[in-house]
């Protein structure tokens, strides 16, 4: 992939991850839906929720790419760590090993102290009241958002970290736009073995890609160290080029 194949990669993650979202989210946003009599209003409040909850991913990437870029400037070991979570995820969405949710046991402590805020938006009356909640409910625990989040954290800058995490949103899309009857179709689909399956193997391979491109072979090593590194070598190899041309 290019430079930019990580947006790709993201936003086929949370499409194929989409089937976890439906659990965790799919409920809220039906209820949204459903909230207001007129389906034109309905969808508006939708749209406005699924826009709130964009935008506090691309706030996540964005603190976290910051935060990594500071504390661990080496892409490699957050490269690496990005392809086991995505496998760890890939597990999980084959119903192989649940071990993510320990980690969503773990966000849940955060989940204490914003939840007690969107309860008082409940319930939604306006495009505003669905933006702040749908920002509220991005940080609900979920073990795809923390998959995606160390891949995006993995891209080594706020900017690009926070265009991953963007690009995820925008692929688990589909999914939580789907209400009433039309979720119950969704929800049947991704929920068939063989497609839930074939899903774990496409996000395995992200899996995979990921680490094969941390230990050096996908193409995409950390520029910046080996600017350095020729930068470091440029008088030495002007030393020996001066010393070839007086022999």
């Amino acid at each position: 992939m290019g430079d930019w194949g990580f947006l790709a990669a993201a936003l086929a993650i949370g499409f194929l991850g989409s089937s976890h979202c439906i659990g965790m989210c799919g409920g809220i946003s039906g209820a949204l839906g459903m909230a207001v009599p007129g389906k034109q209003t309905a969808w508006v409040q939708l749209g406005s929720y699924q826009l709130g909850r964009l935008g506090s991913y691309t706030l996540m990437g964005a603190l976290a790419g910051a935060l990594g870029a500071a504390i661990i400037p080496a892409l490699t070991p957050l490269r690496f760590a990005a392809g086991i979570m995505l496998i760890v995820m890939a597990l999980y969405v084959a119903g192989i090993w649940r071990g993510l949710v320990w980690l969503e046991k773990g966000g849940s402590y955060l989940w204490r102290y914003v939840q007690p805020l969107s309860a008082k938006l409940l319930p939604v009356r306006s495009a505003g009241q669905a933006v702040a909640l749908g920002s509220l409910w991005g940080w609900l625990p979920c073990g795809l958002v923390y998959s995606a989040l160390t891949f995006a954290l993995a891209q080594g800058s706020a900017e690009r970290s926070a265009l991953a995490m963007f690009a995820f949103g925008l692929g688990t899309l589909p999914a939580m736009l789907a209400t009433g009857a039309a979720a119950v179709q969704v929800r049947n689909i991704v929920q068939k073995p063989g497609v839930r399956l074939g899903f774990a193997a496409a996000i395995l391979l992200f899996g995979i890609w990921t680490i094969w491109g941390a230990l050096g072979h996908g193409g995409h090593s950390d520029h910046g160290n080996h600017g350095e590194m020729g930068a470091m070598e440029s008088p030495q190899a002007e030393e020996q080029e001066h010393h070839h041309h007086n022999h």
